[in-house]
């Protein structure tokens, strides 16, 4: 059966108190992993104004001890922000903490305003980016060598790499990853396609295919019925701005995973089909602990 995450994006409001209860509701709903973006600065635009955004590692240090059973992580840390051995450090810190139930993602790092105020170098090219993440995850693999304490499972921390980059992205999935994410989500045909490439790529690094396992991450957007879905639509769109310009009866048409529970496993569907294990519902609405319980005891039952 396909499991169900949730995915928060810290740099939109999340403070220490909301990250508590989250942590805490995750865990007691049932949900299979709780993770977090890694970003320094709100990424809706200067319309949002001073949102809250607590740091990531602080965050997933308490989540080791604020919780006891689901996997948690970043998603993704990107390694133009901190020395690879320093974060490889960490990670087994947190990883130790937790008894092992930290998933490590890597990214190399893409958002400009954010490096430019926190005066943070970030490589001109593509290229330039991704030479320096196959280096961190190499640096990183060698200071678990010679850190103490090491991380739990054999010594490392099972990898994340998000992408459909056939040249770079892929093939680093491939030779390191435990786990595939793809965000960018268009059509099941599309992702049928980006995952038979994987699978190539697998083979290619002399890797069984189905050890890599594949999640999605996507937006969601839920209610028992259409009017708690309306209901629900202004509170999202006044975080994503981008969604501002529909009428609330149109915001969940406008989101990956937006419906009624019914509706969405029904667009789930395809993509279980097509080899997905695992969902992570962006899930915007910090406050709002009825949206987690009705994807809880609504929507998971249904993929059973």
């Amino acid at each position: 059966m396909a499991q169900i995450g949730i995915m928060i994006e810290g740099q939109e409001g999340l403070n220490w108190e909301r990250w508590r209860k989250l942590c805490t509701d995750v865990e007691a709903l049932g949900f299979a992993s709780l993770r977090r973006s890694d970003h320094l600065i709100s990424l809706m635009g200067p319309s949002t104004g001073n949102r809250d955004c607590i740091d990531c590692w602080t965050s997933l240090a308490l989540a080791a001890e604020w919780t006891s059973r689901i996997e948690f992580g970043p998603m993704v840390t990107p390694v133009t922000f901190k020395h690879a051995p320093i974060l490889a450090r960490e990670a087994a810190a947190v990883d130790v903490l937790s008894g092992g139930r930290l998933i490590l993602g890597l990214g190399a790092g893409w958002n400009q305003p954010e490096h430019d105020l926190f005066q943070l170098d970030l490589p001109a090219t593509q290229g330039e980016r991704f030479r320096r993440l196959e280096d961190a995850i190499e640096e990183i693999g060698h200071a678990w060598e010679i850190s103490h304490p090491q991380p739990v499972r054999e010594g490392r921390v099972p990898l994340l790499i998000g992408g459909k980059g056939v040249k770079r992205t892929v093939p680093l999935a491939a030779r390191h990853a435990a786990e595939w994410n793809v965000s960018t989500l268009t059509s099941p045909e599309d992702y049928r396609e980006a995952a038979r490439i994987v699978d190539g790529a697998c083979r290619e690094a002399g890797r069984d295919p189905a050890s890599l396992k594949r999640s999605v991450m996507g937006t969601v957007l839920t209610g028992r019925d259409a009017g708690e879905i309306r209901d629900r639509a202004p509170a999202l769109a006044e975080i994503v701005p981008r969604l501002r310009e529909f009428a609330p009866e149109e915001v969940a048409s406008k989101v990956p995973f937006g419906g009624t529970p019914e509706e969405i496993a029904a667009k789930m569907r395809p993509y279980i089909e097509a080899g997905v294990e695992l969902f992570m519902f962006q899930h915007f609405l910090l406050d709002d602990t009825d949206h987690l319980r009705v994807i809880a005891e609504e929507l998971a039952p249904q993929l059973a």
